[in-house]
């Protein structure tokens, strides 16, 4: 299982805990010093079932600098997901990679279900 996440991150910092409590093996990975790849995101978003919106961090500095809300919208999934791949800062963290399942952010709840 992969985790990635931002250590200065308190949400990641919790679910680094709820993981060890629970004694889940996992492989940790920084999300900026080694960001997602087009083909990783891409496989991971497919995978996930999930909105691609939800892999993006809407409530980081970046996302809102660069006034993303309103520009996803008129996006392509192809040009927000090569958005993604370049900056680690974007991508909504912590994210867990498992063969069951693709995490996007913590909730204890959903990590308890899927993991």
């Amino acid at each position: 299982m992969l985790f990635i996440h931002y250590p200065k991150c308190t949400t990641c910092q919790k679910a680094k805990k709820w993981l060890d409590e629970q004694n889940i093996n996992y492989t940790e990975r920084h999300i900026v010093e080694d960001n997602p790849t087009y083909d990783e995101l891409k496989a991971w978003y497919l995978k996930s079932g999930l909105p691609l919106k939800r892999f993006f961090n809407t409530s980081g500095l970046l996302y809102k600098e660069m006034q993303l809300k309103d520009k996803l919208p008129s996006m392509s999934e192809e040009e927000q997901l090569q958005l993604l791949a370049t900056n680690g800062m974007l991508v909504k963290r912590p994210l867990v990679i498992a063969e069951k399942a693709i995490l996007v952010g913590f909730k204890e709840a959903e990590w308890k279900e899927n993991l």
